[in-house]
Formats: C-alpha cells, structure tokens, sequence
C-alpha cells in the first residue's frame, strides 16, 4: 500500500476545531491544487465504496443524475463486488471498474468524486484519504465513529479544499426545510423541548460462542481497517456490526443520528450541549450485540434540551411472538421521528424526507408541508460551483450531529445499575422518559425494570473547547487507537 496521504502531518487545526487534541508533529502539508467550477456538460466521475447495502443506492443515485457516471464500484467482499459489477453492467450497458481495496482508486485521475456507503468505523478515515486525494466526498452518516475523529475529519477537509456532503437527507427536502424555517419564525412560540424517536424492531443477533470463521471471499484485515483487529465474535459479520462498539453505533448512530440531526437543525444548536446523560440497557435477549437496544439520552442544550429514546422490543411480551414491525410503541403517534415541542404546538417530522406538519396543543392541524428533494443532485450542484454554502448537510453539519450520538453512546459505556438520581429525575420531560421506558421493559417481562437500568454520568462539557469537565474515563473514549497502516492522515 502507498502511505504518502497516510502520512501528512497537518499543521493548526481548521478554525481551532482541533485545537484541544493532543500536539502532533507538524511537517507542510502537500495537498492538491483546487478545483475549477465545473460546467453543467462536465462529466463527473464516481466511485462508490460499500456496495451490499446504502451503497447501491448510491450508484443508482448518481446514474440518474445528467453527465454524472459511475465509473468504479468497490468493495472488500468480493463475493458482493462481482454481484454488484454484474448487475451494473446488465442495467447500464456498460462494465465499471471492480476493485477490493478503496486505495487503489484514490491514484486515479479519471475519478473525481468517492461516494462512501461502507461500515460506519471508516467513514472518516476513507473521507479524509479521498480529500487528500483530491476528490470530493459523499459520506453516509454518522460521518464519524468517535468524537475525535471529527475534529482531525474537519481539518483535512479544511485544508484540502474539498467538498463533502453528509448523508442527512432531510437537509434538502424543501417540505421539511420550509417546516424548521416557519418554525424558527415563532408561529409556535419557543421551543420547550426536541424529541427524538427510534422505536425500531431489532431481535437478537444470536450467540456464536467462541471465534467464527470469516467467509473467504472477504479480506477481513480491510474489513476491520482502523477497528481494532480480533476475532469475529458473531454470526452475521454483515449489518450486525451495528451493534459493535468497534464498528458500529447502535441505534443511536445508525437510524436516530437522521432523527437527532433534524432536532439540533430545529433548535439551531451550532455548539456542544452542556451536558449529556444516557439511562438504558440491553435488554430481552442475551446475544453477540453490545450496544444499548433500549435508551433515553438527554442533552442540554442551552436553547432547549434534546430528549432522544431508543426501542428495540416490541410493545409487550405478547407482541415478541408476532411481528416486531407491527408491535412496536408509539408515543405521540409516531415510532421513528422528531418531535419539536413548542409553546403552542408541535412541529412532527416523521421518518423520511418527504414531509411535516404542525400541530397546535389541541393536536389539530393547523400547517403541512409536503415535498421531497435529491440529496445527491445537491451534492453535484455544489461540485460544479465549488461553493460550500451551496451544501445543505456539510461536514460540520455532519459532524455535530454525529458527535451528539457518540457522547450519548460514551455516557452509557459508563453506566452502571443503580436508582436514577434525584437531580436527574426532577427534569420533566427526562424522567416522564424514563418512567416510560421502565414500563415498556416490564411490559416485555423485564422484572424490576427499574433497579435493571443502567445509569450512565451526567458529563460535563467545556463549550469552548469541547472536552469534558473532570472525566477522564469519557476522555479514554474519545477516540480509538490506530491500527497500522489504517492511521489517521494527521497523526504520526
């Protein structure tokens, strides 16, 4: 493998954002020059990485966009590669380029743009690489794994002049863009409270019982990248790693972070809350999964907290026999949404990207909006301009709300069982949350439902610097250690 963009050694961090890591050796950066404006004619050609799941999405996505072509798909289970340059070939007419490892594209000058789908571990370290490379970058959310990830993500973005766009789709529907710009005119009065709501049916992953063998048409060394190299510890290496810390970010990262991106874009929160606490579990089954499948987190936020709940079981134990997606909770006659509480109504936006409306306290309603937008086409708009603002969901955008899933993944990482605090409690809306939750686990079978939730610290955060206040166990979890060659472009 090359490392010569593995090993740039970047200079002061991008408008202070890294300002509080750790000093590292600095050396000048070599970056590619900047990009012309592109003019609508221009061919523009994609790479896309991550191809079992999202990321043939991706590739329809940009073929059905005018004088955009994906010219590459790639993919380190090559099993899923030939699939996929098949099937490509038959619904294009044309062969793509297949290749295993991403790395091998970046030296190509017939690709302008990686588009990345891949396991949530190397979002930022492939996105940083492809900047380096000088390509612009659609990245799926979260757009990192841990919280400082983006801080070394929006240096190299920063200094390499590249365009990324983050996988928050609801950011260029005009619907839900014109519902938060008429919420923001004060028809509802202040908001009081931002509710997130993942109620999701997720059974067991099961129990492999030792090691499992790792198919051999899947290079697990590039598999795992910059994710600690063990074992495989489960059944299904595929989408499970959702519910691995080394990998993934359960729920909360995976479909929450689009319902937690649209609540911080409500109340227009542009820093970090002052605190975080999570209360939860995993709870109903004993499998390979380690991330919470049951959860209430809050944030404060000083326009207005955030309030976010994760649910993996169904509503009851009655409802575990039949089928979880239609026996799942509803709280405020939605399962997966946000929910902006205000003075004098609600503003609902359902899962989706489609549309949102208003209700006021009666629950009549009173405004909707419907109308949908292509995320992609935005991304391909900006490319051509080379106008950042022309974005709608831009790597900071990106980051921040990435970042608010892993400081509530980092709470509950350590918790421990135990009664919930009275200072914790005595906020509303976290303990109504909280009374909720235990009765849904009880309703599952779960007994004392109480005494079994896991009580994450509240932990404070410096809102000038980011770091947490006197919690050196949170600082531990800020960001992983590298595994060779998979570092980080600006570390040593």
């Amino acid at each position: 493998m090359k490392t010569t963009r593995r090993q740039f050694l970047l200079t002061t961090s991008a408008a202070g954002l890294a300002a509080a890591l750790p000093p590292i050796p600095v050396v000048p950066p070599r970056l590619p020059a900047p990009l012309r404006r592109r003019a609508a004619e221009d061919e523009l050609r994609v790479a896309v990485i991550g191809l079992r799941g999202r990321g043939w999405h991706h590739v329809q996505a940009f073929e059905r966009l005018p004088h955009v072509s994906v010219t590459a798909l790639c993919d380190c289970d090559c099993s899923v590669l030939d699939r996929r340059g098949r099937a490509f070939s038959d619904r294009y007419g044309r062969d793509a380029l297949v290749e295993a490892d991403y790395r091998v594209l970046l030296d190509r000058a017939d690709i302008d743009i990686v588009s990345i789908a891949t396991p949530n571990h190397w979002h930022a370290l492939m996105t940083m690489d492809a900047c380096l490379a000088g390509k612009d970058v659609y990245v799926e959310k979260p757009v990192t794994h841990n919280l400082d990830e983006g801080r070394l993500l929006l240096d190299v973005v920063a200094r390499s002049g590249r365009l990324v766009q983050c996988g928050f789709q609801s950011r260029s529907a005009p619907a839900i863009r014109r519902g938060i710009e008429w919420l923001r005119e004060g028809h509802l009065g202040p908001v009081r409270l931002a509710r997130g709501l993942c109620y999701k049916p997720r059974r067991s992953i099961g129990r492999c019982g030792g090691p499992a063998a790792v198919p051999d048409h899947i290079d697990y060394d590039l598999w795992t990248g910059p994710a600690p190299m063990k074992p495989l510890r489960r059944t299904n290496l595929h989408y499970d790693w959702h519910w691995d810390f080394d990998t993934g970010n359960g729920d909360l990262g995976n479909q929450g972070v689009h319902q937690i991106d649209i609540c911080r874009w409500a109340i227009d929160a542009r820093a970090m809350p002052r605190s975080v606490t999570s209360i939860g579990g995993r709870f109903g089954y004993r499998d390979d999964g380690r991330t919470p499948n049951t959860q209430v987190v809050l944030y404060d936020f000083a326009a207005a907290p955030v309030l976010f709940e994760v649910r993996g079981l169904p509503r009851d134990r009655a409802a575990q026999s039949g089928n979880w997606g239609d026996g799942m909770d509803v709280h405020g006659g939605q399962r997966i949404a946000s929910i902006i509480h205000c003075e004098g109504g609600d503003l609902i936006v359902p899962t989706g990207a489609n549309d949102c409306w208003a209700v006021d306290r009666d629950g009549r309603r009173i405004e909707s909006w419907s109308r949908g937008a292509d995320h992609f086409e935005n991304f391909i708009r900006a490319v051509r301009t080379r106008q950042e603002h022309h974005l709608h969901a831009d790597v900071l955008e990106g980051v921040r709300s990435s970042d608010l899933c892993h400081l509530g993944l980092i709470s509950q990482r350590l918790a421990r069982p135990g009664r919930l605090p009275e200072a914790v409690a005595a906020r509303p809306a976290f303990g109504e949350a909280v009374q909720r939750m235990s009765l849904h686990l009880e309703a599952n079978g779960i007994e004392s439902a109480a005494d079994a939730l896991e009580i994450g610290p509240t932990l404070d955060i410096n809102q000038t610097s980011d770091r947490f206040i006197d919690a050196p166990k949170a600082d531990s979890l800020r960001l992983r250690r590298d595994r060779h060659p998979f570092t980080y472009p600006n570390h040593s």
